[in-house]
């Protein structure tokens, strides 16, 4: 990314350049990312082409002002980061589900030193911290989206839990971007993955978050409550331009599931 390109990534999050790479401004980049960019998987259902290309996910981010699911987002930001001088690396993790934890390369998060340590940074899994985690850290790590804590296996992998229950396994060996193309296209084309039987775009807010869930917005506040509405066919396009600032011209609509 040329200066020119990361003073538009930026402007998209609505942050200034840090004077230098510390956990101070990254712990603000990761905040405002979560405020911004939305959680989506509106591509996998309009039939838009996911290439996990450094490129070609900032440009979705920031010239197209979309979101995306976890490859896209951290892939993403692992880019801005690594333009501003911060030390990345992309792990692998899998999340926990009913069934225990999901595919190899299920999810992409990061990891990112700075001088007062490491940190577990993600902005591409819905509902997690708001601010990044100590990775070094087994203690509890308070934060406005939960308890967490990061636990490490048997087998040497870390467990990441929020509140008590684990969220994802990471595994703590660098990876590439290429590494997760197999996961990625499994998300958008299998019918077993919840990317395929759901339609979703989520962001975060000042004051709790919303959610567009298909047809449903949802949005809740700092004190747990929830409101619910269904929208028609007509306030969609329009839902989606006012709370993520995505303007697209059809409605997405579920993929037939074969």
């Amino acid at each position: 990314m040329d200066p020119e390109r990361t003073d538009a990534y930026l402007r998209r999050i609505g942050a200034d350049r840090p004077a230098a790479p510390d956990a101070k401004a990254l712990r603000d980049l990761q905040f405002r990312h979560l405020l911004t960019v939305p959680f989506e998987n509106l591509s996998v259902h309009l039939g838009e082409d996911i290439v996990l290309e450094d490129k070609a996910l900032v440009d979705k981010v920031v010239r197209a002002r979309r979101g995306g699911f976890c490859y896209e987002l951290n892939g993403a930001f692992a880019a801005l980061l690594k333009a501003l001088g911060y030390d990345v690396q992309l792990l692998a993790a899998r999340v926990f589900g009913p069934d225990g934890v999901g595919i190899p390369y299920d999810h992409l998060a990061l990891r990112v030193d700075t001088s007062a340590g490491p940190w577990l940074v993600d902005v591409g899994f819905g509902r997690n911290s708001h601010f990044p985690l100590r990775f070094d850290s087994r203690d509890d790590q308070l934060d406005p989206g939960g308890v967490f804590r990061i636990e490490e296996t048997p087998e040497g992998d870390l467990d990441v839990l929020r509140d008590g229950a684990p969220q994802y396994r990471v595994e703590p060996r660098p990876r590439a971007l290429r590494d997760f193309e197999a996961g990625s296209w499994w998300h958008r084309t299998s019918p077993a993955s919840h990317f395929t039987r759901s339609l979703v775009c989520s962001r975060l807010t000042e004051t709790g978050r919303v959610t567009l869930s298909g047809r449903t917005l949802v949005t809740s506040g700092p004190d747990g409550g929830r409101a619910e509405r269904e929208l028609s066919e007509d306030e969609v396009l329009p839902a989606y331009r006012a709370h993520f600032g995505i303007v697209l011209d059809r409605v997405p609509e579920l993929r037939a599931r074969n």
